[in-house]
């Protein structure tokens, strides 16, 4: 059989290692002080440091032993002892090393206790025990007030026999040498390329089994242990292979190349654990990289769950520090403020607020005891959740295990988990069956041996052995688990299939050849997100939009790019495999599969392929044998793990055919990768920058040496501050770009959605910042414990200044206004009725300092108190590095160029103070002591109702209205001598700095201009008020611009063709804003009635070439006319003299009428410029401007009112617009209630 086609850097072999673990006799004991065990503790009870006692070979060329990481993961808690008293029961557990290149190695690790007999550990452990006890006891008779006397009086006997052995150690965790036992925990590992969990834990508990036994085992132990490590290769891919251990044969497979990865940690076990709700949510944690913490007593639920986890990632990898178990010397990785995937042992008793942990605010703790997950706020939903549960649901019921979770999987206990099969001729038998060489004969008798097992419960087969029904049973659990596995995966990797079905119709490919992408990588877009987000369910976005932002999907897409040049990645190249296939056989639409849930199809298939296979073996390995060793060597005694021979262990030995051609195979195996692989110096390129961009050195994590631990948390300080670098520039980026897409200029996408998206990345990296070093918390969030310590001590500080200097302090600098405004914010923050929690208004906070342009000063002011600063962190701490920290806050500062609204669109209910200020043209700002005024503001998300301005203040409080667009400006007193030129009105957002400005230039009064006693001004934001831009323009018309009544009166005599420009632009703007994503449309009213909208354009058309008394420069208004020609219709009509015009009768002509009717009748005092307005905004809405323009052009009033010039008067011009006015008809105008108020049409 051809076993040495091993696929990838994987080596051949099935093991890379055998390890021992565990008390050195020479060295002694060793209190083990990183545990964080005190000493109130019984030494029976304490940690001592392990040692790893031998393991072999000593090196392999692809994964060099280290040395001190598998000792801490074959050992996380140190050497445990015991006495006869206590429980002995052996324990499996597994753990896992990632490598810098992102490969990992599997350890399986089967502990069990062995009877100390090295008379120093037994001296040693006697001594502490005594001294513990006269501590303990001492310190109990002086902690009660009433034992002092007794303390006192008692004489020197009498304390010396209280350090005696006799009558005070029959208390728990006591030890006497001379009636207890002593236990010393000891570990075998066995560290594999592949997760191979079952092979490994059978041999394993095979060994250990074979050395508690009475009889020896038919070969040295040496001879199954060189076995596995050199003459066991892994099984080829869709392939099973069978190897002998001690006791009996274990079986082993794998998958082939259309199928999943290896993944054999039970998933039923972490669904029966968590339920599949609370999997779900965990998944979603994962995939989105918040900080996810495993927090169990049981370390091989740690793996279950973490592994779990990983394989149902698929095709997507994480891409960040990933250690399931972490020992105690290891806690400090908890700062690590980047996302991780850790599993912390839960000790007896402990609760998880004894944890101290300093990341809260983006984190997932997952408590596996007691079921329970505690995922981050505001976490998106999974796409299709719902449907996708129920899917789990019913694979779950067909398994027998129940959906909602919370039942205690199978202790890890390994006392009973392998056939012990001691009759040559049933394994025989079985090994037959499995491979299936019976006839129907004897495969009959074999079904009725195995049904009278069952159903008389069976006798003993031998000394310790299992009956043939139990062997059935396991083997029929170990395949339904397969089977289980298999089928929840397929079920998420077809759900992503769905998802990102489509995922290669938006990957850009720009760059020329790969050293040139490699080097512009950073500044590269190489997916087109909101074309991607766009053809999705508006139900998926909020989960998308942030999956698109993670360095999981970033990395896939990155492959993808590669794939151009070098080899793909095994997993991307399955899952476009997949994806190619589902699109031959999918006869459904395309549109269709976005929005349709889909359930798997593929269950059934894929649990064959691994029951076929876990079925009959496909190779058997070579048996294990004898070995050149002296005799008396590998002498058995049992209960004992003998010391091994190293010198048959260190290497294989070539003493038959396979191991030879396996050697030779190996040898020439890099000689054939260079050959066969051309792109091998691309992909070695590629690996070094996907390591050198997105992971910290994996290896280096482990090692505990101060300089390792100074150096991982100097790379985290670097970590940060490249990816605030990245973020702010991506920030900018897509702010400029959506800046551009409001101008009108560029192509519109899903950028609200990604901004809001970026933001929370954003909030997310300052609260991991501000956790980095943490050691002083109050809260969940790092960041606004911060605020707080900071406002405290700002209180304290102020407090007794205030009375003494006050005057002297406020002429100061200019820096108070500023100082005052950080604890200012904080306070409004605190005063929202939103029931925000800490990381809540951590957020509120960031996403007002944003919009202010504040945050870089804010947070630069905050950092300015060095004492608290010292107070709260250790000194590796990000924010105690100062050249890092002020390249951080500049990064920050950048934001500053662009304009946002993210608080004002976020936290919609809070209510907001603002500002009215109605400014006069200043010839005449006596005037306005005559008016009564009163305004109504409207914004995206509201109106604030009819509110008068106050004599004695210009402070009008009412709901957050997001983005103002217009404000309805009007007067009670309708006398003659009320009337005022009106500017403008300023109104000034108290909270946010946001000032909006609302340009009239118009009479408000009786009897001048129009007559109008009520206007609609168009706004506009001037930039927030930061000092620098203080005067800059946002992405709007200027203020200096004229008002719209100067600008008409500009047109009498302007070009024709210029207006008719105008007028195309303006329709052109009109049709381009329905033509955008709904999230992404602007203000329609500014696009209606502002600087440049088709109200002002139309009446520029409409003025063209009117007739005017110029002698006295009398205002002229397009509405005069209107009404002037209205009438005449309606006379003409009555009369029947129709004048030869064929279009007046008709529905048109009498919609117009009574529209202008209506308008007139309308309690409102809008002037006649507002009735224009309100007839072109009408006449849209409904469809009707198109037709009425003709109409007015043919009316007999047209030729004696306009000139022969005017453009109402040429008929190519008016049909011309016509047409133009007729392509708005398709879309649904919706009309601010400002604009329409008071007119019911």
């Amino acid at each position: 059989m051809n076993t040495a086609a091993a696929t990838g850097s994987a080596s051949c072999r099935f093991a890379h290692y055998f390890v021992v673990c565990g008390v050195d006799t020479e060295t002694g004991l060793e209190p083990d002080d990183g545990a964080g065990e005190g000493f109130e503790h019984s030494p029976v009870r304490r940690s001592f440091k392990s040692k790893v006692l031998a393991h072999y070979p000593e090196n392999t060329d692809r994964n060099p032993f280290n040395k001190d990481a598998v000792n801490m993961l074959c050992m996380p808690r140190g050497l445990s002892f015991r006495t006869q008293a206590d429980r002995l029961d052996p324990q499996f557990h597994s753990f896992t090393i990632s490598f810098d290149d992102g490969t990992r190695s599997y350890g399986f690790v089967h502990t069990f206790y062995e009877e100390v007999t090295s008379p120093q550990i037994i001296t040693a452990m006697q001594t502490l025990c005594q001294m513990h006890h006269v501590e303990h006891h001492s310190s109990s008779l002086a902690s009660s007030p009433s034992m002092d006397s007794l303390a006192s009086s008692s004489d020197e006997s009498d304390v010396e026999s209280l350090a005696g052995v006799s009558g005070c150690f029959g208390c728990v965790g006591s030890f006497d040498s001379t009636r207890d036992t002593l236990y010393v925990s000891k570990a075998l590992c066995l560290v594999t390329p592949l997760p191979f969990l079952q092979a490994s834990r059978q041999f394993l508990v095979q060994l250990h089994q074979a050395v508690t036994s009475q009889t020896a085992p038919p070969l040295p132990l040496e001879s199954y242990i060189h076995n596995i490590l050199y003459e066991v290769p892994l099984p080829p891919p869709g392939r099973s292979l069978r190897f002998h251990g001690v006791q009996g044969p274990i079986l082993c497979q794998r998958p082939g190349p259309g199928e999943l990865p290896l993944g054999e940690y039970p998933l039923g076990d972490a669904f029966s654990l968590l339920g599949v709700d609370n999997m779900v949510k965990l998944l979603t944690c994962a995939l989105l990289e918040t900080q996810v913490l495993l927090y169990s007593s049981d370390y091989q639920r740690l793996m279950t769950v973490a592994e779990g986890i990983n394989t149902l990632l698929f095709p997507f990898q994480w891409q960040h520090i990933y250690l399931p178990i972490i020992s105690a010397p290891l806690h400090h990785l908890l700062d690590a403020p980047v996302p991780f995937l850790m599993g912390i042992q839960r000790r007896d008793g402990a609760q998880r607020s004894s944890l101290n942990l300093p990341h809260e605010a983006n984190l997932c703790f997952v408590d596996i005891d007691n079921h329970c997950v505690e995922a981050p706020e505001d976490l998106p939903q999974f796409p299709d959740q719902t449907e996708l549960i129920q899917e789990l649901s019913e694979v779950l019921l067909q398994f027998g295990l129940p959906p909602q979770g919370g039942v205690i999987a199978k202790p890890t206990t390994t006392s009973s988990s392998s056939p012990r099969l001691s009759s040559l001729v049933l394994e025989d038998l079985m090994e037959d069956r499995r491979n299936g060489n019976l006839g129907g004969e004897e495969l009959a008798v074999l079904e009725r041996l195995q049904a009278l097992a069952r159903r008389c419960g069976g006798g003993k087969m031998s000394d310790g052995g299992k009956t043939l029904g139990h062997v059935f049973e396991e083997e029929e659990e170990e395949l339904k688990a397969a089977k289980l596995n298999i089928q929840l995966r397929e079920v998420f990797a077809g759900h992503f299939a769905a998802m990102f079905g489509r995922y290669d119709d938006f990957v850009i490919h720009s760059a020329l050849d790969l050293d040139s992408w490699l080097s512009n990588r950073e500044g590269m877009f190489n997916f087109d997100k909101g074309s991607f987000l766009s053809v999705q369910p508006t139900s998926h976005l909020h989960f998308l939009s942030r999956f698109l932002e993670t360095s999981m999907f970033s990395s896939f897409v990155d492959g993808k790019v590669i794939s151009r040049w070098a080899d793909r990645e095994p997993l991307q190249q399955l899952f476009d495999s997949r994806l190619e296939r589902e699109r031959l056989y999918d006869t459904g639409s395309e549109d269709s599969c976005g929005c349709l849930y889909r359930k798997c199809t593929t269950l059934f298939e894929s649990g064959q392929a691994i029951e076929r296979r876990l079925l009959k073996a496909d190779h058997t390995a070579i048996h294990p044998h004898l070995l050149d060793m002296r005799i008396g060597q590998g002498r058995h005694h049992p209960g004992y793990f003998p010391k091994l021979q190293a010198d048959v262990l260190a290497q294989a030995q070539n003493t038959n055919k396979w191991s030879s051609r396996v050697t030779a195979s190996r040898r020439s195996e890099p000689k054939r990768s260079t050959v066969s692989d051309q792109s091998g110096v691309d992909n070695e390129q590629r690996q070094k920058y996907t390591f050198a961009r997105k992971n910290l050195r994996q290896s280096k994590l482990l090692d505990l040496t101060p300089q390792a631990i100074t150096q991982t948390h100097r790379e985290f300080v670097d970590g940060l501050l490249s990816e605030c670098r990245l973020k702010t520039k991506r920030m900018l980026k897509e702010r400029m770009g959506k800046e551009s897409v409001e101008l009108g200029q560029g192509e519109a996408s899903i950028t609200g959605l990604q901004e809001n998206t970026l933001i929370h990345g954003l909030c997310d990296l300052l609260e991991r910042t501000w956790g980095h070093g943490l050691q002083v918390k109050q809260g969940k969030s790092a960041l606004w414990s911060h605020l707080l310590h900071y406002q405290a001590a700002q209180g304290k500080m102020e407090a007794p200044a205030e009375s003494p200097g006050q005057n002297q302090r406020t002429v100061d600098d200019g820096a108070l206004p500023l100082r005052g405004l950080l604890v200012q914010d904080m306070r409004f923050i605190q005063t929202m009725s939103e029931g925000l929690s800490d990381v809540g208004q951590a957020r509120a906070w960031i996403h007002l300092a944003l919009e202010k342009k504040m945050l870089s000063q804010h947070l630069k002011e905050l950092l300015t108190n060095q004492e608290l600063l010292r107070q709260l962190y250790k000194p590796h701490a990000f924010l105690l590095c100062e050249e890092e920290r002020e390249q951080f806050l500049f990064h920050l500062l950048s934001l500053n160029t662009v304009d946002y609204l993210c608080f004002t669109r976020v936290f919609t209910s809070v209510c907001i103070p603002y500002r009215v200020v109605i400014i006069p043209m200043k010839k005449l700002s006596i005037a306005m002591a005559t008016v009564d005024p009163w305004v109504c503001v409207s914004g995206e998300l509201g109106d604030s109702g009819v509110r008068q301005i106050p004599k004695n203040t210009q402070e009008i409080f009412f709901q957050n209205l997001g983005r103002l667009s217009t404000l309805q400006l009007g007067q009670e007193n309708s006398g003659l001598l009320a009337k005022c030129l009106i500017d403008c009105v300023m109104v000034y957002n108290e909270i946010t700095g946001h000032t909006y400005k609302f340009p009239c230039g118009r009479w408000l009064g009786k009897g001048v201009g129009d007559g109008s006693l009520e206007r609609v001004l168009i706004g506009q934001l001037v930039s927030p008020g930061a000092e620098e831009d203080a005067g800059r323009l946002t992405g709007t018309p200027p203020p200096e611009l004229a008002s719209p009544s100067q600008s008409v009166r500009i047109v009498l005599g302007s070009l024709g063709s210029r207006i008719q420009e105008d007028m195309r632009e303006a329709v052109n703007n009109l049709v381009k804003h329905f033509h955008k994503p709904e999230q992404e449309r602007g203000n329609l009213t500014v696009l209606l009635c502002g600087e440049g909208g088709l109200v002002l354009c139309l009446e520029k058309f409409l003025l063209h070439g009117l007739k005017s008394n110029r002698l006295f420069q009398r205002n002229v208004f397009v509405w005069d006319f209107v009404e002037k020609a209205v009438a005449s219709m309606e006379t003409a009509d009555q009369m029947g003299d129709l004048h030869g015009s064929i279009l007046t009768k008709g529905p048109p002509c009498d919609l117009l009428c009574h529209y202008v009717s209506a308008i007139n009748a309308s309690p409102r005092n809008i002037g006649k410029e507002g009735k224009f307005q309100l007839f072109v905004c009408l006449g849209i809405r409904d469809r009707l401007l198109s037709l009425w323009l003709p109409l007015l052009a043919d009316c007999p009033l047209t030729a004696r009112t306009y000139e022969d010039g005017a453009l109402l008067r040429d008929r190519a011009a008016v049909h011309s617009l016509s047409r133009m006015l007729h392509t708005l008809n398709e879309f649904i105008i919706t009309l601010e209630t400002a604009l329409v108020k008071g007119v019911d049409l």
